[in-house]
């Protein structure tokens, strides 16, 4: 029975990432790819992006520090967050990534900042939900010996 409960909460939890427009099918092509020879390759690929996309923020706000500045520079480092945030099919964070460097190409450093803001909010409520689903579905995938993905 709690079997039949974890893969009901891991599908719940999935579908909810895609209703909710957090995820995109990148994610799906992502899981995927995961399978007995490896079994955390997605939650592997969440980790480094998050550890990649924590030093594109520190990289953005270190260069906003002082004011307006180079937004060449910033659009730059904000194309790669959204790279590595499309890779993951993080859809909320690159539809944000996309409105800084919008600001940017406008030279708006108050839209900037806003823009920064939302990034980040959308970053941490993603992580936030990724982390408790990968975790049910790392304790699934204990239980079971065995799953590609969870089908909502």
């Amino acid at each position: 029975m709690e079997r039949n409960q974890l893969r009901r909460q891991a599908a719940y939890m999935r579908k909810a990432l895609f209703d909710q427009g957090d995820l995109d099918d990148q994610f799906i092509q992502l899981e995927d790819l995961q399978d007995e020879a490896n079994p955390t390759f997605v939650e592997e690929v969440v980790n480094l992006f998050y550890s990649d996309s924590a030093r594109f923020i520190e990289n953005i706000e270190l260069i906003m520090h002082n004011g307006p500045s180079d937004f060449e520079k910033l659009d730059n480092i904000m194309h790669q967050f959204k790279g590595s945030s499309s890779s993951i099919g993080a859809k909320k964070v690159k539809k944000e990534c996309t409105q800084f460097q919008e600001c940017c190409k406008a030279g708006n450093f108050e839209g900037c900042k806003k823009a920064l803001k939302e990034v980040k909010q959308e970053h941490a409520a993603l992580r936030r939900k990724l982390e408790s689903y990968l975790q049910v579905f790392q304790i699934l995938y204990k239980k079971l010996g065995h799953i590609k993905r969870v089908r909502s």
